[in-house]
This record gives structure tokens, sequence and C-alpha cells, in this order.
């Protein structure tokens, strides 16, 4: 079918937020002309974000695009069983208020800016810190990867290819490069909000405008019940092993996504941030359960559509819907921008992180000690560039399917997770058995993905996290000390400050 959004007025809509987001970069560095002259200011937006723009770009960081394009496909394709997306979002918010306010509460008073240093802090072990700055930059280019692709697939299927992926992939990233390079955290946190916004607004006018006009989950349930009854079912056996695979890779690697906790340093406050996740709480329902609402109700709407045909049901159905009034063609157009933009805004914070590792847990801490913040900044900046560059050279031809580059990175960024939550609460911790740990964890899951081994049906990550863990505990209990009274007071902050080199 033709798409409401092919031709001209794709390529107009495109400009159009291409435009915004620019202008909220330039915005962002006029008013805060200072933004260059300290870490914290250009990676943290000076720990100044308030509940609301925190809540959007939280939300931002863990809803892309892809959950609204991906999870309605995956929806419509397996039917009820898909219903697991909302316990995965769940989860993250579950893992976050487990360590997001303690964490914040130390890097306000250490001046922590990424997690290598809460991990340089707590540990005082060169080989943790370089460890997991690797495990981190890794997860990150491969996160910025799936970005970029999803980019050019985005533009391209929502425009019914009148915007080639290529030229969909370059434009964007022009974009972003410019208003990051201007505004740095400022102009990630008001793009994430504004394609929060836009994205909200367009999804709940698709699922009104797909009740008006296709029927509602009634219809598709009989439509279900009598043409695919397999789909009314939840999984059993095998199938519940992957549910529970899933939670726990989706909800404790997605919680640690570097530029996720780089967003709990970014508070104004401590209420500011427990109000903004407690706010997130309802994301999973308002945003995963109604794209799953969404990806069943295109049973009636579209039915027999083969696999390769259903990634593309959102922007079939919005095309439909734009097609029947004034109203619902706006409102398309909200979902449409909404839907690029937010790919872009998930892709602009894992640059500016994996800046900010390179800069101040690499450059600053082990090349140039003595640099001035501004310089680190800029290094920061150039190797983002570059590895920009290089990874839209690979993903000019994209190596494989968004799902593989997805797991794979979940896999060996879970494997940090032991470090940064359990380092917060047991004093116990022993540095060498947490570096043993987390290499040993990494290395099982990259073997284990690469060689497709999944034992007892359990993933690769989730093997590594228990070796991980198992490494990390038994070790700690039996070569780790609890330090003193006075040294765990003075970590958190009730007695002397020291800030992370």
């Amino acid at each position: 079918m033709e798409l409401a959004f092919s031709g001209t007025s794709g390529i107009l809509i495109m400009l159009f937020y291409g435009i915004i987001m620019l202008l909220i970069g330039v915005g962002t560095y006029m008013r805060n002309r200072n933004v260059h002259s300290s870490m914290e200011e250009y990676y943290l937006g000076g720990r100044g974000l308030g509940t609301m723009v925190l809540f959007f770009t939280f939300f931002a960081t863990q809803y892309s695009g892809n959950t609204v394009i991906g999870y309605s496909a995956e929806a419509y394709r397996v039917g009820y069983a898909n219903l697991v997306s909302i316990p995965f979002f769940i989860m993250i918010i579950l893992v976050y208020l487990l360590f997001a306010p303690r964490m914040y509460k130390l890097s306000k008073k250490h001046n922590i800016v990424t997690p290598v240093d809460w991990l340089e802090m707590k540990f005082k072990s060169k080989a943790v810190s370089i460890l997991a700055a690797i495990i981190m930059l890794y997860a990150l280019g491969n996160f910025l990867l799936e970005q970029l692709i999803a980019i050019g697939q985005g533009v391209a299927g929502l425009t019914g290819g009148t915007v080639p992926y290529q030229a969909g992939v370059i434009f964007f990233i022009v974009i972003m490069v410019v208003y990051g390079w201007l505004g740095g955290m400022r102009s990630v946190a008001y793009t994430d909000t504004m394609q929060g916004i836009a994205l909200l607004v367009g999804v709940f006018m698709l699922l009104i405008g797909t009740i008006v006009y296709f029927g509602g989950l009634p219809a598709a349930g009989d439509y279900i019940r009598t043409y695919s009854p397999e789909n009314l079912g939840v999984p059993e056996g095998g199938g519940l092993v992957r549910w529970t695979n899933f939670l726990i890779l989706v909800g404790i690697g997605a919680a640690v996504y570097p530029n996720a906790i780089q967003r709990i340093f970014s508070a104004k406050s401590e209420r500011s941030l427990k109000r903004s996740l407690t706010q997130m709480a309802w994301m999973p329902f308002l945003t995963a359960g109604v794209v799953f609402v969404i990806g069943i109700l295109a049973y009636t709407a579209f039915p027999d559509l083969s696999v390769e045909e259903s990634e593309q049901i959102v922007g079939m159905m919005a095309s439909a819907i734009a097609n029947e009034n004034i109203i619902f063609y706006i409102a398309m157009v909200l979902l449409f921008g909404g839907i690029i933009a937010a790919i872009v805004s998930t892709a602009d914070s894992v640059l500016l992180t994996f800046s900010s590792i390179v800069s101040k847990d690499i450059y600053g801490r082990y090349i140039n000690q003595e640099a001035s913040d501004n310089k680190k900044i800029m290094v920061g900046k150039i190797v983002g560039v570059i590895a920009v560059a290089f990874l839209l050279m690979v993903a000019w031809n994209p190596p494989g399917t968004l799902y593989q580059v997805f797991v794979l990175k979940l896999e060996i960024l879970v494997q940090v997770a032991p470090a940064i939550i359990l380092g917060l609460y047991w004093e116990r911790s022993h540095a060498k058995s947490v570096f043993a740990g987390m290499l040993a964890g990494a290395l099982v899951a990259a073997v284990f993905t690469f060689a497709g081994l999944t034992p007892l049906g359990i993933f690769s990550g989730v093997w590594g996290l228990i070796i991980n863990l198992f490494i990390y505990i038994a070790g700690s209990f039996a070569f780790g000390t609890a330090p003193s009274k006075d040294a765990v007071s003075s970590m958190d902050g009730q007695e002397a400050t020291q800030a992370v080199r």
C-alpha cells in the first residue's frame, strides 16, 4: 500500500524535526555559554535536571522508536506471548529503585561524573576500572550502531523509500553531532523531552484511531481465536525459561546502561530523581502495554502478513488512519516524527556517554591527568565523532538483524552490574574478585554467544552473570575484609568528601 508519508510530505516532516532538534541545541548553547567549562556542566547538565526533563530523558533512554516499531510487530507475530514486554520494563524500574537513590547521593558528594568514576572510588583498582570502561565502551558502541541502523530503516520505512536508508542516517547523524556538540547533556535532555511528548501523543492517537477504524480487542480476539489460536496462550516449558532469561538480561542489563546511570547523576535533587522514577513506573503499561495492544489490534486491520511485511505494521496502520481525517493526519505526523526523534535521541545520549568515558576515564585518568576539563571534553568529542564515522561505515551495510545486535550488547554489559549494584551495599567486596568475576563473565558470555551455546536453555549472558557472581561473592568471602565504620561513613559522605579524579 502507498504510505501517507511517502513523497514530499515525508521529506518535509523529516526536515521539520531535524531543524527543531538543531534549534534546541543552538538555543541551549546560547543560554549556557559556559557549558564546556567543566565536565559536570557538559556531561551532566550541571546536575540541574528537574523532575519533568529527568523523566523524559529516562523515558527516551528506555523507550526508543524501536519499541513502537519492533514490539508492535512482535505482538502481531506471536500474539499474547508478547505480554512479557511489560514485565521487562517493570523489572528495569525495580532495579533502578534498588540502587539509584544511593548512587545519586554518592555521585553528588564525590563529584562522580561517569559510572567508572564510581567503580574507581569504590575499588581503587586500575584493573577493575579499565575492564569496566572497555565493557561499557563496547556496549555503547554496539548500542550506537543499533540506533544508526534503526534511523536509516525507520526513515526509509516510514517514507516508503522516498528517503533512502543511507540519506536518513547521514542527515540525522549530522544533526545529532551538531546539537550534542553545542549543548551537551542539556541539549540531549531537551530533545528527549520533545521526542517523548511527540511519541506519547502519537502512540495514543494511533491506538484510538485503530480502535475507531478497525475495531477493539474483542474483534481482534475473535479473529485470533478463529485463525491463529496458538497465539492466544502464554509460553510453556522452554518458552518460560526464555521469558526468565529476558527478564534478567533486559531488567538488569538495561538498568545499568552507562547513559542511564549518568541521568541519575544529572538529577537536580534526590526528590526530583525519586519523583521521575515514580512516574516512570507507569510507562511499562502506558507505552509497552499500548504498543502491545496496537500489535494485537493489527490482526483485524491487516491479517495474514508475512514476517517481513509485519515489520512495517506501524507504518501501514498510521498511513491508513492518517488518510481518514485531518486530526488523525496531524497526530500521525507527531507519531512519525516522534519515532524518528526517539531513535535519534537514544543515539545522542549514547554518544554523549561514550565521549564522557573516553575523556574522563581513559584520557583524563590515564593519559593526561593535568589536562583542563575543556581539553578533556574536546578529546571526548573528537573520539566520539571518529567512532560515529567508523560505525557509519558498518551501518552502511548492516551486519545482521537488530535483534542480534541487541542481545550481544546486553550479554556483555550485564557483567558490570554486580560491581555497580552489589558494590554499593556490600562493604566486603574484594577488588581482585570483582575483576576476576567480571572478566570471566564477559568471556563466557562472548564465547557462548558466538558459539551459539545455550546449555539448559539459559542464555549466554545469564551463564556469564552466574559465574561472575559466584567468583565475586566466593572471592570476597575468602579474601575481602569488612571496612571500619569510619571508612564506610567517609564513603557515604558523612565525614570527609573526596572528588574523584
